[in-house]
């Protein structure tokens, strides 16, 4: 494998946690929610997930994860929608208590010392023919299956947001969820599953660190990955395709830090980690005053 495929296939591999994160937070901030608890449950999902699958396997671990991210974002959903708290306060805390109960209930599984637990990661499935293409081929389709639904998963994303009934109301929310209201928009419940949609994504991409990419659980192994899908979703534009985009492209900061220690550059590692934050901040950058945001994003409950 050529140094730039190994790049490819980081980029594919650093990438979709982040995009499964950031098309479900993508689902959340179109229904005029911000979910900052979304590093919760990419936490959670990633020690459920570990769990799971040690017991039952990939795909059970997998449900598992999902499952805990959606315990966590209904415990966002109780304050966002049904008490209308301040949306920001409230994600911060359940970010906060879902790194303190995983990091709790790791050392009581799994003792103090538990780096020595880990599991059978998710083997690839190349899809043949495809993952024999020149430079993409190996990147893009020789990955665990999981990458495959991620790669379904964006144009569904799409299709329901902009071509049935239901997601018209959702982006009706997010630009003015008292006009929906009197159009006849369910609100309440398209807020409910929009949150609970991000919170099973946000497990998903949790349970994908571990079981298709570590094999292990480390505290705080989410490493911040909830704030920067939040930070994809506005370098997307809040449209899922420009989601998986944006996500695409911060693998590929996150991977150039391989490609330039297989190029022998010296230097010190830490300039190659600061590497994808730093291209973050010059992108938002960029794109300040031109993405346009929904207009009632993080206002619904807190202009009551």
């Amino acid at each position: 494998m050529s140094a730039f495929e190994a790049f490819m296939e980081g980029t594919i591999r650093t990438a979709t946690p982040l995009a499964f994160a950031a098309l479900g937070e993508t689902v959340v901030e179109r229904s005029g929610l911000i979910n900052i608890g979304l590093e919760g449950a990419i936490i959670a999902g990633a020690f459920g997930g570990f769990v799971a699958a040690g017991f039952g396997g990939a795909w059970f671990g997998f449900a598992a994860a999902g499952i805990s991210g959606i315990a966590v974002a209904l415990v966002f959903a109780f304050f966002a929608v049904r008490l209308r708290a301040d949306q920001i306060i409230a994600g911060t805390a359940i970010s906060l208590l879902a790194l303190g109960i995983t990091a709790t209930l790791n050392r009581l599984l799994f003792g103090s010392d538990s780096s020595t637990a880990g599991i059978s990661t998710m083997e690839t499935l190349p899809i043949p023919g495809l993952s024999s293409l020149p430079i993409i081929g190996r990147a893009l389709f020789s990955q665990p299956p999981i990458t495959y639904l991620l790669y379904l998963a964006i144009p569904a994303t799409w299709w329901w947001m902009y071509r049935t009934h239901a997601g018209l109301g959702l982006r009706a929310t997010g630009e003015d969820p008292r006009a929906a209201i009197v159009a006849g928009v369910p609100v309440n419940r398209l807020q409910y599953g929009a949150v609970l949609f991000g919170g099973f994504m946000g497990g998903i991409a949790g349970g994908t660190l571990v079981i298709a990419q570590a094999g292990s659980f480390a505290e705080g192994m989410s490493a911040g990955r909830g704030f920067i899908a939040v930070a994809i979703v506005v370098l997307g534009r809040w449209h899922p395709v420009g989601a998986a985009g944006a996500a695409v492209v911060f693998g590929a900061a996150s991977a150039l830090q391989y490609l330039f220690q297989a190029m022998g550059w010296s230097l010190p590692y830490q300039v190659f980690l600061a590497l994808p934050y730093v291209l973050t901040l010059l992108v938002l950058a960029s794109v300040t005053g031109r993405a346009s945001a929904p207009a009632g994003l993080g206002k619904w409950g807190t202009t009551d």
